[in-house]
């Protein structure tokens, strides 16, 4: 039961977290998306945006999740390794489609889909790949 409760509560935090991180990485891409049109009098495209977007809310993210969701002390430089792994997938893999559903459909659409999936895919990949001392320390 205290398990469950513990998993309960960790999964509240992140989707807090996460929808701080939500809001930088929207702003993000916001600001890249709209302004230049305004100054420039030309996009930058979709993944231009998008990626600073995703690096800013991935600093944000890992930060405070390791630190008030998963409390973790473990070797910080070893869980930016795992976090920066499963970004090396998540990030090719979002670009690409994004870009290519870009001019098909909202890239803002675009943009919440992603997060979506980042959202829940994360969630999981910490829980269980991150940040396993926690869990390990919480069994004994």
């Amino acid at each position: 039961m205290k398990e469950k409760n513990e998993s309960l509560i960790q999964a509240i935090k992140f989707t807090l977290f996460s929808i701080s991180a939500g809001i930088i990485q929207v702003l993000v891409f916001t600001a890249l998306e709209e302004l230049p049109p305004l100054l420039f009098g030309r996009s930058l495209g979709y993944w231009p945006c998008y990626l600073p977007a995703l690096i800013a809310s991935v600093v944000w993210n890992f930060t405070f999740n390791r630190k008030f969701t998963f409390q973790s002390a473990a070797n910080v430089p070893i869980a930016m390794l795992k976090v920066a792994l499963y970004y090396a997938v998540f990030t090719p893999v979002s670009t690409v489609l994004g870009n290519l559903a870009a001019g098909h459909v909202s890239d803002y659409l675009i943009l919440a889909l992603t997060m979506l999936t980042n959202f829940v895919t994360e969630f999981l990949f910490d829980k269980y790949v991150v940040f396993t001392d926690v869990r390990a320390k919480a069994e004994n």
